[in-house]
């Protein structure tokens, strides 16, 4: 990934933080020069310093076969984003842009077995069903009605990331007058992308 410097987001503790909030990955690779990409959950966690992703891919599908015969990919940790007119900046005839926050991350796609396949459907099961009122548990299901069957479908996964490039773009090169021009007509356009994308400017200028 290009980087770029100003829009780098240096404190690695808020890049941490992103990663835990948006575990909707996008998973990406490539195989005999095609490209292939799927979005799915991954539970995140940390091990000997690095973010170890953990998740499920359908089995036979083009991703899963590229990724078994190149098991190099690309995650994409994505966040908000919106458009930014160039009409808000004090100095005018510049380009408009768009603002947004991502983190990319490359690593070594590894299958595995049954016995974490399952495992891994339990943890994320509970992760997201243990806040209902009548949660809606793996363990409660037919394991061969339902979870066996279900599972000859499904491969999972895990990935060490390696390397992690964060790009928080949020109008950190402008000037304080169009800085808060920005913020300003972002709240009012009053969308949740935008008034997200306001909001992490308001914070890195500490206001």
């Amino acid at each position: 990934m290009y980087k770029m410097p100003e829009f780098t987001e240096n404190d690695q503790q808020a890049v941490i933080d992103f990663i835990y909030q948006h575990p909707f990955i996008v998973l990406t690779g490539c195989y005999n020069n095609i490209p292939v990409a799927t979005q799915v959950p991954v539970l995140i966690h940390e091990q000997d310093g690095k973010i170890v992703l953990r998740g499920h891919i359908m089995r036979k599908t083009d991703h899963h076969l590229a990724f078994e015969a190149n098991p190099q990919v690309l995650v994409l940790f994505t966040g908000p984003q919106c458009y930014v007119s160039a009409s808000w900046y004090s100095q005018r005839n510049i380009g408009s842009t768009w603002n947004y926050m991502t983190v990319h991350g490359r690593g070594t796609i590894q299958y595995k077995d049954e016995a974490h396949c399952l495992q891994f459907l339990t943890d994320l099961t509970h992760k997201y069903e243990d806040p209902q009122q009548k949660p809606e548990l793996l363990e409660y299901m037919s394991m061969e009605g339902y979870v066996k069957p279900m599972m000859k479908a499904i491969v999972s996964f895990e990935i060490t990331l390696e390397s992690i490039t964060p790009i928080f773009k949020l109008s950190q090169n402008r000037d304080d007058k169009s800085h808060a021009r920005i913020v300003e007509e972002l709240k009012n356009r009053g969308d949740y992308n935008s008034m997200e994308i306001a909001k992490e400017m308001l914070k890195r200028r500490g206001e």
